[in-house]
């Protein structure tokens, strides 16, 4: 787009802004309750027609490669409008089906949900009913076929635009169940584009929520796993020996008063541990797969605070130390550097173990900015010189990025360099920079609380 044809559009963005100015700043003190819900459901309006604005905008960006926009769209555009990442790949994938499109020769092609596009064009279907209509095309069986596919999304458009979302979602429940599929016969495919396990980001109690869908395989061995390890008596934390093998003692099982689902919670662990301590899963990153966690020496004489993980996650110091006493322990405490293990020059191109947990326990994880990946999906970087370049792997010239952001170092892209005070700075191209943070506070907060971003402090 040339400049003119933006400077056009800017004037009238801004023109809309302050309408919305104009709009917020009238009284409405005088109006009757009626007048009052009249308003909201106008702005109502404005917000359901204001993505649909948006979407052919999205479509456009998702041609562009990483390099041309500095990484991932759903990363940049979480990064640029401050939101989660999560909403962003929503929005991504919301604009491909509702954004107007073009075919391979170049000929405009109508949206893939057209009548849920055009009733949120006119601000008349909501960001809950895109979703019901999005989720009911996504569960529906491969072999449907492309004419009634159009026929019921027109049939859900239809609802969308006079009923709630509650209700919507009833009657996509119905046609699904009863008119498109009512023998239920889902394929394998179907299943496998299904199947997935999440876990939710951990809470200030440390506690993180486990959501999904498993498959009938993985259904059919939890259910015999479960039968035996979440039985009554069998792994219960709160015995001094848990029991894993054989039949829970009758008092054992007399005492356990947990529920069946603390049950199933507790089995899982065991069979993750049992897993962890077999030795079989052999290394990642340069480390053996196991637990690795950091903790400061004063918290762990005290018995007390908060060990971090290389997964990203937190542990208490008493759970840390619990779980040491049947693991295989590798403990490093670094004060003065060792220079036999930590610094190695151009004897080797890889970080060394201990490295790795140096990094670990320094980094957090990922350090180009608002980048979330904790140090177990890290590689080792050379920041300020690459290794080809003439780099030396010593410790304090080493960080950590993710695979996606160590690909985006390279001639011409982004650079990295270490500062003085030892943190790492990302700095884009010029055709990138729009003024955004050079170095990562995901994994620091406390680093929030300085504005040292303007300081030029290289050497």
């Amino acid at each position: 787009m040339s400049s003119a044809q933006f400077d056009q559009l800017m004037v009238t963005y801004e023109a809309v802004d302050a309408a919305l100015d104009k709009a917020d700043a009238l009284p409405t003190d005088a109006l009757s309750h009626n007048e009052r819900l009249s308003l909201v459901a106008h702005r109502q309006r404005w917000a359901r027609r204001l993505p649909a604005g948006e979407h052919h905008l999205l479509n456009e960006l998702a041609h562009a490669s990483p390099d041309e926009l500095g990484g991932g769209l759903a990363r940049v555009l979480a990064d640029r409008l401050r939101i989660y990442r999560r909403d962003a790949k929503r929005r991504i994938e919301e604009s491909a089906d509702l954004g107007a499109r073009r075919a391979l020769t170049g000929e405009p092609l109508a949206p893939k949900l057209e009548d849920t596009a055009a009733g949120q064009r006119a601000g008349l279907i909501g960001a809950e009913h895109v979703k019901i209509i999005r989720a009911f095309f996504a569960q529906l069986p491969c072999w449907i076929d492309e004419a009634t596919r159009a026929d019921a999304e027109s049939k859900l458009a239809e609802i969308a635009v006079n009923y709630r979302p509650d209700e919507l979602q009833g009657f996509a429940d119905w046609y699904a169940n009863n008119v498109l599929n009512p023998d239920g016969d889902f394929t394998d495919n179907y299943r496998a584009r299904k199947r997935g396990i999440s876990i939710g980001p951990q809470g200030r109690d440390g506690m993180s929520r486990l959501s999904g869908w498993v498959d009938p395989e993985l259904r059919a061995g939890l259910d015999a796993m479960l039968a035996k390890w979440a039985a009554p008596g069998m792994c219960n934390p709160g015995d001094d020996m848990p029991t894993i093998e054989g039949e829970s003692a009758p008092e054992a099982i007399d005492g356990d008063y947990r529920s069946a689902a603390q049950r199933n919670h507790d089995a899982v662990n065991a069979m993750v541990r049992s897993t962890l301590m077999s030795g079989e899963l052999g290394s990642h990153q340069g480390l053996p797969v196991t637990i690795t966690a950091t903790v400061a020496l004063k918290d762990l004489a005290a018995k007390a605070g908060k060990a971090r993980t290389g997964g990203g996650s937190w542990l208490p110091v008493t759970t840390l130390i619990r779980m040491a006493a049947h693991a295989y322990n590798y403990l490093l405490i670094f004060d003065e550097a060792n220079r036999c293990e930590l610094y190695k020059g151009r004897t080797t191109r890889l970080a060394t173990p201990e490295q790795r947990l140096v990094l670990y326990a320094t980094e957090r994880g990922c350090t180009r900015p608002n980048c979330d990946v904790p140090p177990y999906w890290c590689q080792a970087h050379h920041a300020d010189k690459d290794w080809a370049a003439g780099g030396q792997t010593n410790i304090d010239e080493l960080t950590l990025a993710c695979g996606p952001d160590n690909r985006l170092v390279k001639e011409g892209g982004w650079r990295t360099r270490k500062r003085k005070d030892h943190t790492t700075e990302w700095i884009p191209p010029s055709q990138l920079d729009h003024g955004q943070r050079r170095t990562n506070t995901y994994f620091h907060p406390e680093r929030m609380l300085r504005d040292d971003e303007d300081e030029d402090d290289s050497t």
